[in-house]
């Protein structure tokens, strides 16, 4: 899967992770967008075909809205929800779990919003 990570979702091990598990994984710094509004990030995505992955609930649940409003499309978002309780939160390798389940699954994922923790 090619995806890319916004600030919010840039941990080395997360990173890491993804690549192992054979992920094609660009991150801001790559991109030199480090620091950049989120719908520069989605933008970045949609130019370069990948899915992307941000623990950002709102701002980019409000995006994709507005892409399908809009009759537009995007690669796909895939969503992290903080708990904001450690035995709760999704762990980096959850995370990379989670991906492989959606993925097994055959779920749609493109101009989908699909928030991850529903495949732990």
């Amino acid at each position: 899967m090619r995806l890319y990570l916004d600030d919010d979702s840039v941990k080395a091990l997360l990173v890491r992770l993804l690549r192992e598990a054979g992920h094609d994984t660009e991150i801001p710094a790559d991109a030199a967008l480090r620091g950049a509004d989120d719908a520069i990030h989605l933008r970045q995505a949609i130019h370069e075909a990948r899915i992307l992955l941000t623990h950002n609930f709102r701002d980019f649940e409000n995006l994709h809205n507005l892409i399908l409003e809009a009759g537009g499309r995007h690669p796909g978002i895939l969503i992290v929800r903080k708990d904001n309780n450690p035995r709760r939160d999704m762990t980096p390798r959850g995370v990379v779990h989670a991906i492989t389940r959606l993925l097994a699954a055959g779920a749609p994922i493109e101009n989908e919003f699909n928030v991850l923790n529903l495949w732990r």
